[in-house]
């Protein structure tokens, strides 16, 4: 019997347990699925790092630990988790990502705030230019970045894809490290960071890669709050030289009530919102790695710790 333990947080267990077993029948394995059970007996763990399990030192015999996030930033610093770490890919997330990006970029593209924010009734006649007219630079080319970036060139936006290492992916212009970042920066309208938080990211959009963008440009962040100079953005918005900031991720979260985006007429906050681990998809990808490990096949989405992601 496969010994599967449920250590995602107590508040979870009554949405993801029943997708799980039915995913886990369709499968015909023979497993028991639990939110307590002997570390020695544990054959897998279904994991987030909001949850109580923090020592993975007894647990001899697991697999697998299976994270429900696809961020693994708050996680591979706990030096007891030397087990084969997985993380999210799918489960939502992705379809997700591509909405909130999507629709947030239309709102910028199109102008919709004056429509929809115009107290004095004033008749805002100002056509948006066409999708192919105005430059978008996509910062991670990964397993969100990339779908999103082809999501807003099948829109018509001429769509530049940045990355760490070289990629190709068909339909956008790929660029890759130091000087390929700027040349994805220079003259973008818009730019969505999808970047994980490594020590190679943090700060990556700064005053002078901000200085890159065109003037009036847009910063959409569903990516990782340590990804930007908030000091900078809050410059950069003050003297007019980016339009707006639509920002899904910060530094501190929740975002303190305090804080100058929140008041700011030019930023957009809202609540790591942009997308979630679905219940339903994300347990059939659980599910799967679990039929692999059972295989001796390979594990889906390991982590990379050294990379960070």
């Amino acid at each position: 019997m496969i010994r599967i333990l449920f250590a995602a947080g107590a508040a979870r267990w009554d949405t993801w347990a029943p997708p799980l077993r039915a995913a886990l029948d369709r499968m015909g394995l023979d497993y028991q699925l639990a939110q307590e059970m002997a570390p020695e007996q544990v054959d897998y763990i279904v994991y987030a790092p909001d949850g109580d399990l923090e020592d993975f030192t007894p647990y001899v015999r697991v697999k697998a630990v299976l994270s429900l996030w696809a961020g693994v930033e708050a996680i591979i610093g706990n030096r007891s988790l030397t087990q084969p770490l997985a993380r999210m890919v799918g489960g939502g997330l992705t379809e997700g990502m591509v909405e909130w990006v999507c629709g947030h970029g239309l709102r910028h593209h199109l102008g919709m705030d004056a429509h929809i924010v115009n107290p004095e009734h004033a008749w805002h006649w100002a056509p948006a230019p066409l999708a192919t007219e105005r430059a978008v630079t996509v910062l991670g080319l990964g397993a969100l970045g990339t779908p999103v970036a082809q999501a807003l060139a099948g829109l018509g936006f001429p769509v530049t894809g940045w990355s760490r290492r070289p990629k190709a992916v068909p339909g956008l212009r790929c660029l890759h490290g130091e000087e390929g970042l700027r040349a994805a920066l220079e003259g973008a309208d818009m730019v969505v960071l999808l970047l994980p938080d490594t020590p190679a990211t943090q700060n990556l959009l700064d005053a002078e890669r901000l200085s890159w963008l065109s003037e009036g440009a847009f910063v959409i962040n569903p990516g990782r709050g340590s990804l930007i100079d908030d000091a900078a953005l809050l410059e950069a918005l003050d003297s007019g030289r980016l339009a707006h900031a639509t920002l899904d991720v910060f530094r501190e979260e929740p975002l303190p009530r305090d804080h100058p985006f929140w008041a700011h007429p030019k930023v957009t906050v809202t609540p790591h919102v942009a997308s979630e681990t679905r219940a339903g998809p994300g347990a059939e990808v659980i599910a799967e790695n679990i039929r692999r490990g059972e295989a001796g096949e390979p594990f889906l989405h390991l982590v990379d710790r050294t990379a960070g992601y």
